[in-house]
């Protein structure tokens, strides 16, 4: 049995009105859970947080935490707020929805030119002003990607308060420095980027938690739980190799790309994103649909069984997604 954990990054699906579909999120957790995903990154980037409210974080995450039901953890972010202390009360509150951890973004504990000395004071600050609730780093690429350096990163260990990172450095010299510096803590690291699935997972990564998870969970899941499969490396170099040929692909017009994707496979998701504003093109949608044609190959080829959607929408009306 492997400990390598795959966390998706959840899409947050609306209505025709464009408000959160609470219904249609819990149909997602089951997807997901199906897949045989180990945890949930609740109020992401993937799921639009800067396009909802702050009453719309709380109760997305919230409904999250009761559905989910303590069967996998849950992470959500909590640094919203102008100043540090607004911070700090937001992270408290989304910490009471029963959240594992919180998830405080590199990106807003400095300015883009601020120095490194700037980063952990304000951390030190948020760390005090929180208590004991876990936190997490994530290098969201907005409001601007702030990649955490080794000896940032190694000074925010050892404050013990660290139990999650999702890491987007991209370089595998960086990769590995981090995951040198995680041995022998409680904190779990999990790599954004699929192109560095195989790496990451054999350098002694947590987990993956990248976008690819919103198209393809369950291959995903078998690249955790392979990567360090002897007999298997020829079929792990192989997929590594697809995941990385379509990963620039899915990103284009994301979350919607992975919104159209999902109702491709059958989930009721609409394809209403805040973020993204614009139609697909016909072009997209027909990369997409050969995106789909591969997934399934992968599927065939490495006896992955794709989730059954119509099992788990049972006893659910007939989706029509212009209703």
């Amino acid at each position: 049995m492997t400990d390598k954990k795959f966390v998706p990054v959840m899409i947050t699906p609306f209505n025709l009105k464009a408000k959160v579909d609470l219904n249609v999120v819990s149909h997602l957790i089951d997807f997901y859970l199906a897949a045989g995903v180990k945890g949930f990154f609740a109020n992401c980037l993937s799921s639009e947080m800067y396009s909802i409210s702050e009453d719309e974080r709380l109760e997305l995450t919230a409904h999250i935490v009761r559905y989910v039901n303590g069967r996998v953890p849950v992470v959500a972010t909590g640094s919203f707020g102008l100043t540090i202390e607004d911070k700090a009360e937001f992270s408290k509150k989304i910490y009471d929805t029963g959240i594992n951890a919180v998830i405080l973004i590199t990106g807003h504990y400095a300015n883009v030119d601020d120095g490194d000395d700037v980063l952990l004071r304000n951390f030190d600050k948020m760390m005090r002003l929180t208590d004991t609730i876990p936190l997490g780093l994530y290098e969201c690429p907005a409001p601007y990607k702030r990649i955490l350096s080794t000896e940032v990163f190694k000074a925010l260990l050892t404050s013990n308060r660290f139990v999650y990172h999702k890491d987007t450095s991209i370089e595998l010299e960086n990769v590995k420095a981090k995951l040198d510096l995680v041995k022998g803590t409680p904190l779990e690291f999990y790599d954004a980027h699929t192109p560095n699935a195989t790496y990451s997972l054999q350098m002694g990564a947590k987990g993956m938690s990248s976008i690819s998870g919103n198209f393809y969970p369950e291959v995903l899941v078998w690249m955790c739980n392979n990567a360090n499969d002897p007999s298997k490396q020829e079929e792990v170099k192989w997929l590594q190799s697809e995941l990385t040929r379509v990963d620039p692909i899915i990103h284009q017009a994301y979350p919607m790309s992975a919104k159209y994707f999902l109702q491709k496979r059958g989930l009721p998701v609409r394809t209403i994103s805040r973020a993204y504003a614009q139609e697909l093109t016909p072009q997209q949608k027909q990369t997409l649909n050969e995106i789909h044609t591969s997934f399934l190959t992968w599927c065939d080829k490495l006896s992955i069984q794709p989730v059954n959607i119509e099992e788990l929408l049972i006893p659910d009306i007939h989706f029509d997604p212009a209703i």
